[in-house]
């Protein structure tokens, strides 16, 4: 190791740094100085050369010999292990720079108010200080937040990045949710007060939903969409008493989003405490065990239209809107959630129904 390093604007100088300048105003030799410090030449030579730290008997006999005070060495030695510390942080901050740039920062700066910087440096420590990690590149971990089918994973895979990006910023917000002890019998009467909600405006349903959910042990946490997670929605347990169910914006069409409401409402039903659920348009983030993302599936489609109803109305590519119209009011749903059904099932067209998509503005 150099007795002098410098790294932008940081500079660390060893105690060997200024030895060796001392020896050289002496205008003596290396050896005749060890000599005199009562010390061996390869002993000083270390020193000089910053292989070694100074330790409290060359510091003593360097008090002694030049007339400084013991501290003066020690504190020397401390200042240069503090300095190497800072260049170490701040190199492996600006190494981190790749993967901050795969992250949209203004994302976190509207949604959890992280200070808003033009410098990568300072965004790698707010992003790191929000995730609780260490490193940026923890989150390339497969195996940190998120379940991820492919377990070599590139430093530049922004999906997995932002994946758990975004699931962490869901967990960070749960933390301040307060909720009862988990109960499944509580939640599953709720649920036809909640399908209910699909007729209300968001205004009306959504502090309604976040009570219920509240009561039940169920931490609801509703986000914007964080660009490239590929992410719908999450559910992991805390604990036995305590599950975070998270969903963001994505898709901003009202039958959507009480598609994917009622699909992660049963997996938390399922109660595998073990299992981290991501809703995902990605394969690498899907499930490995697709059992119970179709039973999360069907769960939501014959809740939202039960099934029996479904083959009574027995809907054709010929089905007017004003059909449609008159099924949901019968079975009491939105209207935009019959139209996604017939849509997802190829019986009309997608560019069907327009008057009867509905889209939801979320506002945190």
């Amino acid at each position: 190791m150099n007795n002098f390093l410098n790294y932008k604007d940081i500079m660390a100088f060893h105690p060997g740094y200024y030895v060796a300048e001392i020896i050289e105003e002496m205008e003596i030799s290396q050896t005749e100085f060890a000599t005199r410090l009562g010390t061996t030449d390869k002993t000083l030579s270390k020193l000089v050369n910053a292989q070694i730290s100074i330790s409290d008997d060359l510091a003593k006999k360097l008090s002694a010999m030049l007339g400084t005070s013991i501290d003066l060495w020690l504190n020397l030695q401390k200042e240069f292990d503090k300095k190497i510390i800072e260049i170490e942080n701040r190199r492996e901050i600006d190494a981190q720079e790749n993967i901050a740039k795969l992250i949209d920062y203004s994302f976190f700066v509207k949604v959890a108010k992280l200070p808003d910087t033009r410098l990568w440096s300072e965004k790698v420590v707010n992003l790191c200080q929000f995730f609780k990690i260490a490193n940026l590149s923890i989150l390339c971990n497969p195996d940190f937040l998120v379940s991820y089918r492919t377990g070599i994973v590139s430093p530049n895979d922004k999906n997995l990045i932002n994946a758990q990006a975004w699931f962490q910023t869901a967990l960070n917000f749960a933390k301040g949710i307060e909720t009862a002890s988990f109960s499944a019998e509580k939640l599953k009467g709720f649920l036809p007060e909640i399908r209910s909600m699909t007729v209300q405006d968001p205004e009306t349903f959504l502090p309604r939903l976040r009570e219920i959910f509240s009561s039940c042990g169920v931490a609801f946490v509703l986000l914007p969409h964080l660009k490239n997670s590929g992410i719908n929605g999450a559910v992991k347990w805390i604990n036995s008493d305590r599950v975070v169910l998270a969903m963001n914006n994505r898709r901003l069409y009202a039958d959507t989003f009480w598609f994917s409401l009622f699909h992660e409402i049963k997996h938390v039903l399922q109660q595998k405490i073990k299992t981290v659920f991501i809703s995902s348009d990605l394969e690498e983030l899907k499930l490995v065990d697709k059992k119970f993302e179709d039973d999360a599936d069907l769960f939501a489609q014959n809740y939202l239209i039960p099934e029996k109803e479904y083959r009574l109305f027995a809907p054709s590519k010929y089905t007017s809107d004003s059909e449609i119209i008159a099924f949901a009011k019968k079975i009491n749903i939105h209207p935009c959630i019959v139209a996604g059904r017939l849509q997802h099932d190829n019986i009309i067209a997608v560019n069907r129904c327009s008057q009867l998509k509905l889209k939801y503005q979320i506002v945190l």
